[in-house]
Formats: C-alpha cells, sequence, structure tokens
C-alpha cells in the first residue's frame, strides 16, 4: 500500500500566501489545465516557480480526483519530454501530497538557463500572470540577454593593461578605504595586489583566460577603454523644471562609476536645495544623504547587459532613476519587506570597501527614511526590467494626510475589523484612498500590497468571490 505524504507546512504556507509572480494556483479535477504549460515556459524563462494542481483562485484546496491522479502524472511526465509541448524539453517532477484528505499534485519549476518555448510560443511571467511575448522582439531580446550571462561584471579582458586603467583614482580609492578603515591592507598593497583582491582581476576555470574584468574597466577605466568594452554605457543626468519638453540643464556621462558618482551627485546638490536635520544630536545633509545612495543604487544595481542607458532626472516635484535591471519580482517594492539580491556584487563590494556603499538592501531604506524627512511623501520603487526610484521633492499639503507603509497597513486592517460583514476591496478604496496623496496607479498598487501582506500574516482573509473581493478580520 503506497502512504501519500501529508502537504509540507512550507508549502502550506506558499498557498496561503496568495499567487505571485512565483506560484500559481490551478484547477484539476481530472485534467491536466489546458494552459499547464504556459505557466511552466513561463516559470523556466523567468525566476521558476511552485504550482499547486487542485487550488482554486481563492486559495482554497479543492483537490484532484484520486482516481485521476495516477493518469495525470504519467501524461505530464511525457508532455515535458515532448519538443512539439515544450522546448527545450525539461525534466520535471510531479508529486502527490494530502491536505485533509483531498489530493493535491505540486510541481516545482526552476529557473532554466534557456529560452523555453510551448507549442511554438514564448512566454514570460509577472505578478498578472503568463504573456505570449513571441511576436515582441524587444522582450524575448531582453529574455536572452537575462539568460546569457548572469554577472556580466566577471567577464574578462585578457588584453586588457594596466595602461588602460587610471591610477591616480587607484590611488584615491586606496586613500577612500584607508580613511574609512585604519590599518587596511589596501594602504600596503602595490595596485595589481589591490586590484586583484577586489577580484577585479581574475581567471576564467573554464576558459583559462586571465585578465581584468568588467568591473574592474567600468569602475578605473580610461573613457575610451570602456567605450570600447561597452558601446552603449553612459548615465544622463536632466534637470526638466521649466523647459520640461527637453531640458534646463544635462550632463551625458560616460566615464568611469567613481566619477560618474561625483558627477551625479555633484548635479543634484547643484539642483536642487538643501534640507538640515538633527539627528542623534548630529546636524545632516538630507540632501546629500539621498544623493549618495540613490546615485550609488543607480550605478551599482544597473544591469549592465541591458544597452539602456541609465539616468537621474529631476523635476520640479520629484526626482526619478532608472536603471535597466534584472528583476525577481516585478512589482512595487515594499522598504519594510524586501529581500534585495547583488546585480553586481563585485561592484557593489568595491563600493563598499571605499564607504560609499553599506550591506545590501540599506540604500533603498535610507532613501525611503530620509525621502520621508526631506518631503513628508513616500518613495516609489519599481522592480521591473526598467528599475525605477521616485524621490518626492515637495511638500504635502497641511490638509493632505502622510501614509506610511506601516501606517497603510493599520488603517486598512483597522477599517475591515469595525464590520462584522467585512469589507469590498471598493469600500476599502474609498475609504483609504483620500488619505494617499499619490496617483491612482501608486494607490491601487500600495493598497494591493497591504491587502496581501495581512492576508500572509493571517490578519485577514477573502471570502468574496472572483468578481467581487469581501475582506473580514480572522
Amino acid at each position: 500500500m503506497i502512504v501519500i505524504e501529508s502537504l509540507p507546512k512550507a508549502l502550506m504556507e506558499f498557498i496561503k500566501s496568495g499567487e505571485s509572480t512565483t506560484i500559481e494556483y490551478k484547477k484539476a479535477k481530472k485534467n491536466l489545465p489546458s494552459n499547464l504549460f504556459e505557466t511552466i515556459c513561463a516559470m523556466l524563462n523567468r525566476n521558476g516557480g511552485h504550482i499547486f494542481l487542485g487550488v482554486n483562485d481563492n486559495a482554497e484546496v479543492i483537490g484532484v480526483y484520486k482516481e485521476y491522479i495516477k493518469i495525470l502524472k504519467k501524461e505530464f511526465v511525457d508532455l515535458c519530454n515532448n519538443s512539439e509541448k515544450i522546448f527545450p524539453t525539461v525534466h520535471l517532477e510531479i508529486k502527490e501530497y494530502l491536505f485533509e484528505n483531498k489530493h493535491i499534485l505540486y510541481i516545482y519549476v526552476h529557473e532554466s538557463s534557456d529560452v523555453h518555448k510551448t507549442a511554438n510560443k514564448i512566454f514570460d511571467r509577472n505578478e498578472d500572470g503568463d504573456f505570449d511575448i513571441t511576436n515582441n522582439t524587444t522582450q524575448v531580446a531582453n529574455l536572452y540577454i537575462r539568460k546569457r550571462s548572469t554577472y556580466i561584471e566577471n567577464k574578462i579582458y585578457p588584453f586588457a593593461t594596466i595602461q588602460d586603467l587610471r591610477e591616480d583614482l587607484i590611488e584615491v580609492a586606496r586613500k577612500m578605504a584607508s580613511n574609512r578603515t585604519a590599518n587596511h591592507p589596501w594602504a600596503k598593497m602595490t595596485n595589481d595586489e589591490m586590484l586583484r583582491s577586489a577580484g577585479l582581476y581574475e581567471t576564467n576555470l573554464e576558459t583559462g583566460k586571465s585578465g581584468f574584468n568588467l568591473a574592474c574597466l567600468l569602475i578605473f577605466g580610461k573613457d575610451n577603454i570602456i567605450a570600447s568594452a561597452l558601446s552603449y554605457y553612459k548615465t544622463d543626468a536632466i534637470l526638466k523644471v521649466k523647459n520640461v519638453e527637453r531640458y534646463d540643464d544635462r550632463d551625458d556621462i560616460r566615464t568611469n562609476l567613481l566619477e560618474a558618482y561625483m558627477r551625479l551627485t555633484d548635479f543634484i546638490k547643484k539642483h536642487i536645495n538643501d534640507k538640515f536635520y538633527i539627528e542623534e544630536g548630529q546636524r545632516i545633509n538630507v540632501r546629500d544623504i539621498i544623493a549618495r545612495e540613490l546615485c550609488v543604487n543607480l550605478l551599482v544595481h544597473r544591469e549592465y547587459s541591458n544597452p539602456y542607458p541609465a539616468k537621474l532626472i529631476i523635476t520640479k516635484d520629484n526626482i526619478v532613476t532608472e536603471n535597466a535591471n534584472k528583476p525577481k519580482m516585478i512589482g512595487y517594492i515594499d522598504v519594510n519587506n524586501y529581500s534585495p539580491y547583488p546585480k553586481n556584487p563585485k561592484i557593489a563590494g568595491f563600493f563598499k570597501e571605499i564607504g560609499l556603499a553599506d550591506e545590501l538592501g540599506s540604500g533603498i531604506r535610507k532613501i525611503a527614511k530620509y525621502a520621508r524627512i526631506y518631503s513628508t511623501r513616500e518613495p516609489i520603487f519599481k522592480d521591473d526590467e526598467i528599475f525605477t526610484a521616485t524621490i518626492p521633492l515637495t511638500s504635502k499639503n497641511s490638509d493632505e494626510v502622510y501614509v506610511s507603509s506601516a501606517k497603510l497597513k493599520e488603517l486598512i486592517l483597522e477599517y475591515i475589523k469595525s464590520s462584522i460583514e467585512g469589507r469590498t476591496r471598493h469600500e476599502i478604496n474609498d475609504y483609504i484612498y483620500p488619505k494617499m496623496n499619490e496617483d491612482q496607479e501608486n494607490k491601487n498598487n500600495r493598497v494591493r500590497t497591504a491587502l496581501t501582506y495581512l492576508k500572509n500574516k493571517g490578519l485577514i482573509e477573502n471570502i468574496g468571490s472572483d468578481t467581487k473581493s469581501i475582506w473580514i478580520s480572522k
């Protein structure tokens, strides 16, 4: 007799957390869902994920008919090995679990290094589902770029020499590291030893090639060398206050990252007013802190394999930065529940060593903290193919209510608790939107993020239908 394992607690937590880029529910009483391989293809092409058969859209376990499970499992394995169904073919396991006497089929999809097709169509995934991108040449190209190299900063240039680098900047970086940390080992190293120590000169164990990597060229390379290695590399700093159709001021930056950082921060200081603040008895310049973190984030966490130019745009009301990205989770970022991953770990590590960056993820949290002090408004971060950060510069009007992420969750929870029958999403929107001084899209995304967070914490649940959600407290 075969004993069916109970659904592990970790997988139950995935179900409770709600559908997302990496989690999908599908009804499957006695047949595999017709769109199952569209989801598999999309997850292979994106970040992988978890698929649950026998769970409806409301995260309710409805089960799969026991007598059909053996047939479904065999059919699934056959289709995974059918190049007309999924190409390249994949080896995926489909597991059976029991939850409250109901049978669930679970599929873990890994992130693939290949670009996959199903029925000769390419699918990609975001938080709203699976999308056919076959005829979108830009998205397909970006998909291949993502797969081509995990970290382009590791690319080795075996014919680059120390003469191609700015040795004066190496000395500047050595002094910055020594000023940050007493008796820093770089202080007594030669330039060659220092670069090797920072991981900027390495050997590729697959090809046997040794040399300076792209990270090194971007940090210390002469301008013509950077242009040769990465012809499309540039960062645009633009002021659009009076002449919004074109620009009032602009700095077209095509130099190394150290000087690019200085030019970007100088551009912000030139066009944005100081704002001082007393913190722990110390007088600090809030504008300069925001400038530092914003510019470091723009340069360090850029996806350099993507030709999209990084941008810093100052308008009357905001600073907006844009940089090419390799997103893990597409959507707006909740700063209080944000788990970043390193885009360019060597560049990030170097900036940390010389004191221009801190721990991974701390930059965004600092920007959020000091942006609220500068303007009393909430900054907005969106993780997508193009990562955008919007930092408000103008303060709220006296009759507007500032709502932080924590306060937003508190207000929504208290409002839902105030009704025995629960609250519809429409009612929640009508209650909370007037308290939020943001555009409609941001309001909608922030409320949805807050509801998902409260649901995942087990504080509320949705008892409504697909067309009318009703939220009640638990």
